[in-house]
């Protein structure tokens, strides 16, 4: 089969990797590399080179409806269609969604209004989670500790448009105390089967400090997620969330990705996401031992019900190496050593943000490269990623250092 694969960050790359082991995939490539990547000019591309299978990596595809049109046109995509998609790309339809399904989650109010929102800020307990409504690429989610923060808050987002539109509408949710992972699940509009747990880190430095990011690393499994909580999950929140959308005519159809916090009261729901997790496919796919594409055809085609998919034993650790300054402005084209020495079968680099200038590789973006390691337990994985990091450097070059730690003690 000949693959599209829409996007070409580190998610995708990961996705081509995995894919490429599949004996029925004879060619893949990324819409990262298309000079057009309108919705007219990937159809067309599309036919012209025969592509029989699309994947959709980004959420902004998804929101534009890529999916939709891809459908239209006769052409087999992996993805759910713009109308099941929102539930990641509005937070206010999550959230109602939520509450009308009674899916555990945040207490919240949303609002076009900035005074309306800020008389009710003023009556509320901190700390306070302001979002934006509409994709922020991750980081239009704040922790609000005060009044303050939370006044600053609600100007960046509706009145000096921070990320746009996407805050013209805002979320104010309680805040939620407990761990924070992430749980993906395969969905053919009527079956789920979940990946195993995972935890992203999402804050730019050590210890849970300084501003939201894409994500700077993630781990798989988490060792203290049990089998009973990751049965409450899949009964309790991504169950009802297939059937609530299919009620609504929103067939889903891809990846749906929660992010959950483990509270006192037991899992709620902080967000939903539409599409594979971006560090979390890094580590997950170095574990899947079914072919996945079989899974997604599988999905595409409604059969999930007759798979039985199979994951490794082994932990899995990414390690995000991003720009100085990520996630504010940061410098690229910086040139990038120590990569020709990583090449094992259990030490992974996928590239996220690079482009190559004659026979080296340059810095292309915020979050550049991701390096992960296979371990038979966490620590043995986080041991390899780690010796692996230490070999690669660019001017400016950030991480953290204390990724999955919190799930070793």
């Amino acid at each position: 089969m000949r693959l599209l694969i829409i996007g070409g960050g580190g998610r995708e790359q990961a996705l081509g990797w995995k894919l490429k082991q599949s004996p029925q995939v004879e060619s893949i490539y990324f819409s990262a590399d298309l000079a057009d990547v309108s919705q007219p000019a990937i159809i067309a591309w599309v036919k012209e080179n025969k592509i029989d299978l699309v994947i959709v990596g980004p959420d902004q595809p998804l929101a534009e409806g890529l999916v939709d049109s891809l459908e239209a046109g006769k052409i087999k995509v992996f993805g759910p269609t713009r109308a099941a998609a929102e539930i990641e790309w509005s937070k206010s339809f999550a959230k109602q969604l939520m509450f009308e399904e009674g899916i555990p989650t945040a207490k919240f109010k949303t609002f076009t209004d900035f005074n309306e929102a800020f008389k009710y800020i003023q009556e509320q307990k901190f700390p306070l989670v302001i979002k934006a409504d509409g994709l922020a690429l991750g980081k239009g989610v704040i922790i609000a500790q005060d009044l303050i923060e939370a006044e600053q808050a609600l100007r960046e987002l509706m009145k000096d448009k921070k990320y746009g539109r996407a805050g013209e509408q805002i979320v104010i949710e309680e805040y939620l105390v407990g761990q924070e992972i992430s749980i993906h699940a395969f969905c053919d509009g009527e079956t789920v089967i979940l990946f195993p747990s995972a935890q992203d880190h999402k804050r730019i430095f050590d210890h849970d400090e300084g501003p939201n990011t894409g994500g700077m690393g993630a781990i798989t499994p988490v060792s203290w997620v049990t089998p009973k909580l990751m049965k409450e999950i899949e009964e309790r929140i991504v169950k009802p969330t297939l059937l609530g959308l299919k009620k609504r005519g929103r067939i889903f159809k891809g990846v749906l990705y929660p992010g959950i916090m483990v509270t006192a009261e037991g899992p709620k729901v902080i967000e939903f996401n539409a599409r594979f997790g971006d560090p979390e496919t890094q580590v997950y796919l170095p574990l899947l031992k079914t072919d996945l594409l079989e899974i997604i055809l599988a999905a595409c085609n409604g059969q999930l019900k007759n798979l039985n998919i199979e994951w490794s034993n082994k932990s899995a650790a990414c390690v995000v190496l991003a720009s100085g300054g990520y996630p504010g402005k940061y410098e690229i084209n910086l040139p990038i050593t120590g990569l020709n020495e990583v090449e094992e079968e259990e030490s992974l680099i996928f590239h996220a943000a690079t482009k190559k200038v004659g026979d080296h590789f340059v810095t292309n973006g915020g979050r550049v490269l991701n390096v992960v390691g296979v371990g038979d337990n966490l620590t043995e994985a986080l041991t390899k990623a780690y010796q692996k990091v230490k070999q690669i450097s660019f001017p400016g070059m950030h991480y953290r250092t204390d990724i999955g730690k919190k799930s070793l003690n």
